[in-house]
């Protein structure tokens, strides 16, 4: 696995991996940023849903729940010191469907945080993550 950025103006950069898909990567920091595109902090919470995302979504649609929407929302906080690393995130599942049992959205939570999902089990390693579920019937 490889990924690399391309320096663009600025604090501007894009950013792109094997697959060749492309990521802004900016930020309106101090030293003159544009604020065009995600910071490389927003990165890492955006990887970290995608990963359990795809993780919960796939175990939900194997026990066959009839989920109509989903969303993952991470939030995290920072120390204030340099270099401001994350100290504690909190990713929150919304899944919302028809008699979706709760039941199975725990386990599939489970699951993704103890075996399938990497950049959460990397991050664990850091901080502590915490997990919420919200299910709303359709």
């Amino acid at each position: 696995m490889e990924g690399k950025v391309i320096w663009k103006q600025r604090l501007s950069f894009s950013g792109t991996a094997g697959l060749g898909f492309e990521v802004p990567i900016g930020t309106k920091a101090a030293g003159g940023g544009d604020d065009d595109g995600f910071s490389p902090m927003e990165l890492i919470l955006v990887g970290l849903a995608g990963c359990t995302a795809m993780d919960v979504i796939s175990i939900l649609q194997k026990k066959q729940q009839a989920v109509t929407g989903f969303e993952v929302r991470v939030s995290a906080t920072r120390v204030e010191a340099h270099p401001r690393v994350f100290n504690h995130a909190l990713v929150e599942y919304v899944v919302t469907g028809h008699q979706i049992a709760r039941e199975a959205v725990e386990r599939a939570v489970e699951l993704s945080d103890t075996k399938y999902c990497s950049v959460s089990m990397m991050l664990s390693k850091a901080f502590p993550i915490e997990h919420k579920i919200t299910i709303l019937e359709a």
